[in-house]
């Protein structure tokens, strides 16, 4: 009968310590001050971080309709991943902003807000490596637009960035997705078209500026434009990976991506 009591007690005890370690997920409101209002981030903390230990940070972009909990949806194991590498993970809500500070709309700022906002708030809140080896940025669809877009333009911010079935040319798709709210009808403003086509940034960077890896399905509507971008990498000679593999946009292409994705950001990390 003692050892009976005494093997139940052991396995409550294992239980209870089971419960007390691994990712913790965070529902936060973080503040914008340049768009005057909260924004709703999930932040993914490991062990480690919760230990105090410091640790990188992968911001992952969700797509067009999606918010802060597109990821974990997507990807429910996300939390396991992250504890077992030592990675947090942070999901902002980036509303259908395509992750532009847009021209024509004061309340949708969101390359400000991720970019600095954001990254200084976690930065000043969570145990975090801070500087750009410690950072890097993912998206799909919608979000792989943002992540480029963002590592690109903040290279000094970001140190990798990740593309899968990314927009990463907006121009053959001027009816979609309601970028014309963001930017204005096409037809009425072309440049400014060409100068919010991610594609258009890459005089920003060269080779070795940053780490970065493009994914897209062969059955995608974006398949061209990541060809594209992927070939105007080349002619710059700028360093990337480029993975094309049968699959289509959605959820079940991006739950197989973002372990490629995963291994390259854990590459990186593992300088530190």
């Amino acid at each position: 009968m003692k050892m009976r009591m005494c093997a139940g007690l052991l396995v409550m005890l294992c239980l209870a310590v089971l419960d007390a370690s691994g990712a913790r997920v965070d529902t936060l409101m973080v503040r914008s001050m340049k768009m005057n209002t909260e924004v709703k981030v999930v932040v993914v903390v490991p062990d480690r971080a919760i230990n105090k230990e410091k640790c990188p940070v992968l911001y992952l972009l969700h797509g067009y309709g999606g918010n802060t909990s597109t990821w974990l949806n997507i990807k429910p194991e996300l939390p396991d991943m992250a504890d077992r590498e030592g990675i947090m993970v942070v999901c902002p809500d980036g509303q259908n902003s395509w992750y532009w500070d847009s021209p024509v709309r004061p309340e949708s700022q969101y390359e400000t807000f991720v970019a600095k906002e954001l990254v200084n708030y976690i930065d000043t809140h969570y145990p975090s490596v801070r500087d750009r080896s410690g950072r890097a940025i993912a998206g799909l669809s919608m979000g792989g637009q943002g992540s480029m877009w963002l590592s690109i333009r903040h290279k000094d911010v970001f140190g990798a960035g990740g593309s899968m079935s990314g927009g990463l040319d907006i121009r053959p798709f001027p009816e979609n997705w309601d970028m014309k709210k963001q930017l204005g009808e096409k037809t009425q403003y072309p440049e400014r078209w060409d100068d919010y086509a991610v594609i258009n940034q890459l005089d920003r960077i060269a080779n070795d500026d940053l780490r970065l890896i493009i994914d897209c399905g062969t059955d995608d509507f974006f398949l061209e434009v990541n060809r594209n971008f992927h070939n105007e990498l080349l002619r710059r000679g700028i360093a990337h990976d480029f993975i094309v593999r049968p699959g289509a946009h959605n959820s079940t292409y991006w739950n197989n991506a973002i372990d490629y994705q995963w291994l390259f950001f854990t590459k990186f990390f593992k300088k530190l």
